[in-house]
């Protein structure tokens, strides 16, 4: 069957040419944009074009946004971690220097003590440093760092700022050893600074002391402070030792009277070691004060006054 002359169907016709229909669009395009300029007929749609696609655009930037989150938390918690690190090494820096300003603070107001403590005392003293406790767990014992070169003697009193707190046992050519006040085999005598009474303190381990040896009538009171009494030539008169705390009258012959030392002795590293008591000079012997005269030559004799007055003439005639 021949094909020469045969027509196409009108359900395959094309239509107008593709330029024609490109035309048309474009005419309708310009049309609409100036329709829109002019009168904003489409500003609706677009608003509501907006808001539908908003999802739509939210979730294709997902992607990127996730990657520039996750960039930035990882840089910004790296940047974290190392300040962290030097706030931390820098706040441990300071507070090293904090404890180094409060030990200085501590000794600037020791020393300051110790001095305004050796001016007031008309003796002579060598500062030390308290290095350690002794070993034995029985004595209340410290170690000193200066002995018998910087000349320290065993019996020499120990004060700190406030008071004594112990007594020189024993000497080492570098070191020494001190007893303190609340050793219970340590003694030392004192004098109520309210009347003068005298008696002897004695350590009563735990911290504290008594006075002991005194009747219980006697005029002691809470509060009194004792002062040393200077009568064993070991201590200067006039220390601060301690103060009375409680006074126990009973049926006894003797009161117990406990106290508690007034200079530090179980916290001061900064010490004074004073010199012993110097003896008051001997009086003098009224008969040795008096002036040696010769026999005959006091003054106002009168067998002076009578040798003055008549002189022997040789040459006078017989």
């Amino acid at each position: 069957m021949s094909l020469i002359g045969h027509s196409v169907p009108p359900i395959f016709r094309r239509g107008p040419a593709p330029l024609v229909r490109l035309m048309v669009f474009v005419a309708i395009a310009l049309t609409m944009l100036v329709a829109d300029l002019k009168f904003r007929y489409l500003e609706v749609m677009r608003q509501s074009l907006s808001v539908i696609l908003y999802p739509v655009e939210m979730a294709a930037a997902t992607p990127a946004d996730l990657v520039r989150n996750a960039s930035t938390y990882f840089a910004t918690l790296a940047k974290v971690q190392k300040e962290n690190a030097e706030l931390r090494g820098e706040r441990l820096r300071v507070g090293e220097r904090l404890v180094q300003f409060e030990q200085m603070s501590r000794e600037n107001d020791e020393l300051r003590g110790l001095l305004g403590m050796a001016q007031r005392l008309e003796a002579r003293s060598v500062a030390a440093q308290v290095l350690y406790a002794a070993r034995d767990p029985f004595s209340r014992k410290v170690i000193l760092d200066r002995g018998a070169t910087h000349g320290v003697d065993a019996g020499q009193a120990v004060v700190d700022a406030t008071g004594v707190i112990g007594q020189v046992s024993r000497v080492y050519p570098i070191q020494s050893e001190v007893t303190l006040l609340t050793d219970k085999d340590q003694a030392i005598p004192v004098t109520v600074a309210r009347n003068g009474l005298r008696g002897a303190v004695f350590g009563a381990g735990r911290g504290q002391l008594e006075l002991r040896f005194l009747p219980a009538n006697a005029d002691v009171q809470p509060g009194d402070e004792l002062l040393t009494s200077g009568l064993d030539g070991l201590y200067l008169p006039g220390l601060p030792v301690a103060r009375v705390m409680r006074v126990e009258r009973d049926s006894q012959a003797f009161a117990r009277i406990l106290c508690l030392p007034l200079g530090g002795v179980e916290s001061s590293m900064r010490v004074l070691v004073l010199s012993r008591a110097e003896p008051l000079p001997p009086m003098p012997d009224p008969a040795e004060a008096l002036p040696i005269v010769p026999e005959g030559r006091g003054a106002g004799s009168p067998a002076e006054h009578q040798g003055e007055a008549k002189p022997t003439n040789p040459k006078a005639p017989g």
